[in-house]
């Protein structure tokens, strides 16, 4: 392979024979910057971007949110069976087979997304998602059409796991192409905010339904109400999202409105989105995401989804107990995981990351032995060790993953690394949980799960490289004022020779 210096590859006599040309083969190697190379990001832009991604992520997680937490009412109304933990299990199988779908989902809509525009792809899944969870709160009982009641729930969870492939790596690629590169990771935030939103509301939501109603309500049709509520939210958010203009970073790719130079020669000048060539040139960078979202994603699906039967089916907790015990601490975290952000802008992604998955890692085990203890405080306690470890790699992790692709693959690359994993790990959580606690008849298997995911977790953060206040590979720097732009053009411009 030639070496990337030419005063490596030519012979030291020529290079002094011929500096004008040595010197100018450097600079077309190495151009530097022009103030029409560097984008100047509009604050309103990135804030507009920030709440149509965030929202499009909050109505994912509430409708993921609801199914989890009506896991042992769905059961009922859709799998009758003596026996209620073959219901449970039915029920989460169910929960899982939408992650089955998911890589397919990315397959289709990442490399799509990379040809034809962040924009269009998001409020395209965001209908999908909508019209999905809107179409479960309209499923006969079983007891009124049979098999069929399960066969359209399974139907439609893997219409809404489909959606959901081309989710979330198009939102966060979308947050961090328009972000400046200083505040990635306080932008980026703001998506696992609307995670955190979506659970809050689905939580409040069925919390509220089961503190009105009895068990027969319940199961009757007040367990309809809060995915009928996903058909207005949608709306909401295909509006904000077709309100959007296409990301500045997709521009510059395209050759668009935002002139890229020749400093951006880097930049590959088409949006191929192929699934071969990502699969061929990035298989490395694939699975170092594989690893991280998967250890990310069982933490999360464990306290976020999992917690609440946990409690109610394993502890024998009231279901509004445990509800409101995860609704308070979710409520936390939100209050502080845009703090999160800005500490991995100042200190970097991998600090932040490192934090989390030791805090899953060493302190998993003490927080679930204080959830067995029968009290508001201690089980509180343990679930806020857990979530102040999550909240680490939350507020981190939608400013580091898509800054590990260059940006014609990004979306592509994203969205399928990240539902295979979530696919793998993620959606199956609940369902390997709840069999390895009926295969052990030890509710301390959470633990000891979350704490094996936080192990590989930590393997691919010391992998990976920081990204924090650099540019995204294959894009041109992005920085907030025209002062900025000029000090990064001034700081490549030559010494003067006196």
């Amino acid at each position: 392979m030639a070496a990337s210096d030419p005063h490596q590859a030519a012979d030291p006599e020529a290079v002094k024979r011929h500096p004008t040309l040595f010197r100018a083969i450097r600079k077309r190697r190495n151009p530097r910057l022009r103030r029409t190379d560097i984008t100047v990001t509009d604050d309103a832009a990135v804030k507009r971007a920030v709440k149509a991604a965030s929202l499009g992520n909050a109505m994912e997680w509430f409708d993921f949110g609801i199914y989890s937490y009506l896991a042992v009412t769905i059961g009922h109304v859709f799998f009758p069976s003596g026996n209620e933990t073959t219901q449970l299990l039915s029920s989460f199988a169910t929960f899982a087979v939408a992650f089955l779908v998911r890589p397919l989902g990315g397959m289709f809509f990442g490399p799509m997304g990379d040809k034809v525009g962040r924009k269009k792809v998001l409020a395209l899944t965001m209908i999908l998602m909508a019209v999905g969870t809107f179409a479960i709160g309209l499923i006969p009982s079983h007891d009124t059409i049979g098999v069929w009641a399960a066969v359209l729930l399974i139907f439609f969870r893997m219409l809404q796991g489909f959606s959901t492939g081309g989710e979330y790596g198009g939102a966060s690629t979308f947050i961090a192409e328009y972000a400046p590169d200083k505040r990635r990771g306080f932008f980026g935030s703001f998506l696992e905010f609307g995670t955190l939103a979506g659970y809050v509301g689905a939580a409040g939501l069925v919390t509220a339904l089961y503190a009105l109603l009895n068990d027969a309500q319940m199961e009757a049709w007040g367990w309809r109400i809060p995915f009928l509520v996903a058909g207005p939210l949608g709306l909401v958010g295909l509006y904000l999202r077709l309100r959007l203009d296409e990301t500045p970073a997709f521009q510059k790719l395209e050759g668009g409105t935002a002139h890229a130079s020749e400093a951006a020669d880097g930049v590959e000048s088409t949006a191929k989105g192929d699934l071969a060539k990502i699969f061929r040139q990035h298989w490395r960078t694939l699975v170092l995401c594989i690893c991280l979202v998967g250890a990310y994603n069982i933490t999360d699906y464990m306290l976020l989804s999992y917690m609440p039967t946990y409690l109610s089916d394993e502890l024998g907790y009231s279901e509004t107990h445990g509800l409101l015990i995860l609704l308070a601490v979710m409520v936390f975290l939100m209050t502080i995981i845009a703090q999160i952000g800005r500490l991995s802008d100042r200190f970097g992604r991998k600090p932040l990351l490192m934090t989390g998955m030791l805090g899953f890692l060493f302190l998993s085990l003490p927080a679930f032995l204080l959830i067995r203890i029968d009290g508001i405080f201690p089980i509180t306690v343990g679930m806020l060790m857990l979530g102040l470890s999550l909240v680490c790699m939350l507020g981190t992790m939608s400013a580091a993953l898509p800054a590990l692709f260059p940006t014609n693959v990004r979306y592509g690359s994203l969205s399928v690394g990240y539902n295979l994993s979530a696919s793998i790990f993620g959606g199956t959580t609940p369902l390997v949980i709840t069999a390895l606690i009926s295969w052990s008849g030890s509710n301390l298997m959470p633990a000891y799960y979350a704490m094996a995911a936080a192990l590989v977790g930590l393997i691919a953060v010391a992998c990976m490289k920081e990204t924090a206040q650099q540019p995204l590979i294959g894009s041109p720097p992005s920085v907030e004022t025209d002062e900025e732009a000029a000090e990064l053009v001034q700081a490549q411009a030559p010494d003067p020779k006196f």
